[in-house]
């Protein structure tokens, strides 16, 4: 007698014995038990960095073209119902609890993970919402992500780098063969990343996906003011950038591009659609600047590549006497490599615990940093940038980075906005 999210959630914890389970065919099973089916374009977004915004500039393009749009995201910063978008608003509770319950109904034997349980709830939401276009963010990997359980229209990869390496191989040709079968024959499937794994383009050419590589059949360019698109029948100029903040999100916006040029047939889009949306999508954590005094960063960054972009991001954005951090993160990540990247620009660190076994505890962070760095460590996020807060000065800068639960955990309570000591 389950009713609300809260308990059904609590629900999928307690289900399967282990929180992953690599696998597809619970999945497709209770899937084809649900009937779920989808009669407009999908999207399937994959990849290591860069998922999140690709699939927001997807949306916003696609709304700003007045099509009417499914996004399944992951995961969320702060309420469960992030994760399911229909019309470019999150579905509400009650909604999402609804379509809990068919898929308890259905699975009878079959125990589920939570992600997979969640995302066939989600699918089964979508499949009835009266949509033009679906967009799905993979979670991990792709060859047995739950998301995998429904053929794509169009694939995107994003860029491509070592993470989940314990579950998805050891080197970015592993990887990229994980993420890879995400692609489906005779369909397009875009590869954003301009140095993709030869495991990519190999796995692409022998199933006979349509593939879209950067610099053969699409590229881009730009300047200071503009940048301009070609793919392999159209190409735009004069396009503002990017409401994104971070020189890797043109990366993203091309590949975009590219998967609405290979759909056009069925879901065309116009130049207006293209510079509007791209002018309005908003995604938060990702290189987010929040004005104030001091002036607060915060993104989700949590891998290597991706803290090296956020560390390139952050030298541009100018002079800050000194750069506090608040950092907390899973301990299976590659902690002392993305480090390296991004301890030259901190002056201070401020550790936090999190609410998940997973994490690094404060100390264990502390202890990677080693002696001769200033440490402080909290037991939540927000302590964490409270106490960053009050140590800075007007004129430095905050970067919150890390782990979603990182992120997530200082955003609560809702946006926050610093005012340094002296200021009031």
């Amino acid at each position: 007698m389950l009713t609300s999210l809260d308990d059904w959630l609590a629900h999928c914890e307690r289900m399967h014995p282990t929180s992953m389970d690599l696998s597809l065919e619970r999945t497709v099973e209770v899937r084809r038990r649900l009937g779920i089916e989808f009669d407009v374009p999908l999207i399937t977004v994959a990849g290591t960095n860069g998922k999140g915004s690709t699939c927001a500039m997807l949306e916003a393009i696609a709304l700003a073209a007045g099509y009417r749009v499914g996004l399944y995201q992951k995961p969320e910063l702060v309420h469960f119902t992030e994760r399911c978008r229909v019309g470019g608003q999150a579905v509400t509770p009650e909604l999402l609890a609804e379509h809990m319950a068919a898929v308890e109904a259905a699975r009878g034997e079959i125990t589920l993970t939570k992600f997979e349980f969640t995302t066939l709830a989600i699918a089964r939401l979508l499949s009835k919402a009266a949509l033009d276009l679906l967009i799905l963010e993979v979670g991990l990997g792709g060859r047995f992500d739950a998301v995998n359980a429904f053929d794509t229209d169009c694939a995107v990869i994003t860029s491509i780098d070592l993470d989940h390496t314990e579950w998805l191989g050891p080197d970015r040709e592993s990887i990229g063969a994980e993420k890879a079968q995400v692609m489906r024959s005779g369909k397009p499937a875009i590869v954003s990343d301009p140095l993709p794994p030869q495991s990519v383009v190999a796995h692409a050419e022998a199933i006979g996906a349509d593939l879209w590589l950067v610099g053969r059949d699409f590229n881009h360019g730009g300047d200071r003011q503009q940048w301009h698109w070609a793919g392999r029948g159209r190409r735009y100029s004069g396009l503002a950038y990017p409401a994104l903040r971070g020189a890797n999100q043109l990366l993203n916006a091309a590949g975009v591009l590219a998967a609405f040029e290979a759909l056009r047939d069925r879901l065309p889009i116009t130049a207006q659609a293209i510079r509007q949306g791209l002018a309005l999508v908003d995604l938060p954590g990702r290189f987010q600047i929040v004005p104030g005094q001091p002036t607060l960063v915060l993104d989700v960054a949590h891998n290597p590549q991706s803290v090296a972009a956020l560390a390139v991001n952050l030298d541009a954005m100018g002079f800050y006497p000194r750069t506090r951090a608040v950092f907390g993160a899973m301990r299976d990540k590659d902690i002392a490599g993305l480090l390296a990247r991004i301890r030259p620009i901190i002056d201070a660190w401020h550790l936090t615990d999190l609410p998940t076994a997973r994490a690094a505890t404060a100390a264990e962070l502390a202890q990677a940093l080693g002696d001769g760095t200033e440490t402080h460590c909290h037991a939540s996020p927000a302590d964490a940038l409270a106490a960053a807060a009050a140590a800075a000065d007007p004129a430095d800068r905050i970067v919150v980075f890390g782990s979603f639960y990182t992120v997530g955990g200082v955003l609560k309570q809702g946006l926050p906005r610093l005012a340094a000591r002296h200021l009031g």
